[in-house]
């Protein structure tokens, strides 16, 4: 499907005059961070597709030199396949399905899998069979490093990891450890705390590895959030993974989602109606501004006025409302606006690319289905 391309946000407005919310996808800024992660970071790069699935993302970040995939369900791995067969998968959740798992086999020759318990590997085994595939364990990491702690749901033990390893090697299959420090983890020692302890596993277990997954969890840089750049993030699981007696032919591995698409999508939204210092906009927490207020976040914002009308050099905070009728739709933050803004202006709302129309929902009739590209 092609999508209609423009030359700015601006000129989305001017030519659509819409009075719809319309996702703006920048596959410029999408191949600026998938060149981020491609020459920093150590290893192979899988960009996780549950961030942001959406087609043109994904052929965005595959013209970029993106070749692999962390897909977390059979749909995913349906739909990078069919969308890019060239592509390679990784089942990475650690809990699946059975008709999933065999699915995912015999159509679609998946050969990577997770898991985190015995339960998990007897499936594979018994809806997989005996093939030479990676089977990597997931190993449980410390709380308190991440906006979102992934490891109280999922991840064993490290003695359960011990176990599992051996288990994996026993049954035929390679095996691999992968650990997730949280979503929008704030500091890089998370990474290099998980990769030592990985590494006395590795020991323990006195098996072989076949890759080192480190996962995702890289920071995106939102207004008010002190975090360090992305190469410090690098030399640090680079400097950590040294210091394990690694096989020369183990790999290590990363699952960005957010940090390499937040700054690659931009929504406008256009207000239906102002109540002194609220605006009504038609997209809100149960569209694609839901990470917003999930994560507390206060994204970049500015007006745009068709015909280039002049506006306030004044600024003021507005509560901003989304357009349903329920009264929770409401971000947590204000947006920061000239203070002339009236009905019928436009708001891009920047940094949007992660978590925004994946968890979109079509509540109370209401959705955002136009996206275009954007030629930077």
């Amino acid at each position: 499907m092609k999508y209609r391309r423009f030359s700015s946000v601006d000129q989305v407005v001017e030519v659509l005059n819409p009075s719809y919310p319309i996702l703006c996808v920048h596959p410029d800024r999408l191949a600026r961070s998938a060149e981020t992660f491609l020459k920093g970071f150590p290893g192979r790069v899988l960009y996780a597709v549950k961030c942001n699935p959406h087609p043109l993302v994904l052929n965005s970040l595959w013209r970029a030199g993106i070749r692999h995939f962390d897909t977390a369900s059979l749909n995913e791995v349906a739909l990078v396949q069919e969308l890019l067969p060239e592509a390679e998968c990784y089942f990475n959740h650690p809990v699946k399905g059975t008709a999933a798992i065999e699915a995912a086999d015999h159509i679609y020759g998946i050969e990577a899998w997770v898991v985190d318990s015995v339960d998990e590997l007897d499936k594979i085994e018994e809806n997989v069979g005996k093939h030479p595939d990676v089977i990597q364990v997931r190993l449980q990491t410390a709380s308190g490093y991440a906006a979102f702690d992934l490891s109280l749901k999922f991840g064993a033990t490290k003695a359960e990891t011990v176990e599992l390893l051996r288990d994996v090697e026993r049954r035929g299959y390679v095996p691999a450890i992968s650990f997730h420090v949280g979503s929008q983890c704030r500091t890089p020692e998370a990474y290099s705390r998980a990769i030592h302890e990985a590494g006395e596993v590795m020991r323990e277990a006195g098996v072989k590895l076949r890759f080192l997954n480190v996962g995702g969890g890289f920071p995106a840089h939102y207004r008010g959030t002190q975090i360090a750049p992305l190469d410090i993030f690098f030399k640090t699981i680079r400097d950590a993974a040294a210091k394990l007696d690694l096989p020369p032919d183990c790999e290590l591995m990363c699952e960005p989602g957010r940090a390499l698409v937040v700054e690659g999508c931009t929504q406008i939204v256009q207000v239906h109606l102002r109540k002194g210092g609220s605006l009504y906009v038609n997209d809100g927490i149960y569209g694609n501004l839901s990470e917003l207020n999930i994560g507390k976040l206060t994204p970049p914002v500015r007006l745009i006025r068709r015909g280039g009308k002049p506006m306030s050099r004044d600024f003021a905070p507005f509560r901003i409302f989304g357009p349903t009728c329920d009264s929770l739709d409401v971000l947590p933050e204000p947006f920061v606006l000239p203070d002339d803004v009236t009905d019928g202006d436009w708001i891009e709302i920047g940094q949007v690319g992660a978590y925004s129309n994946a968890l979109a929902s079509h509540f109370n009739g209401f959705y955002t289905d136009t996206v275009v590209e954007i030629g930077d």
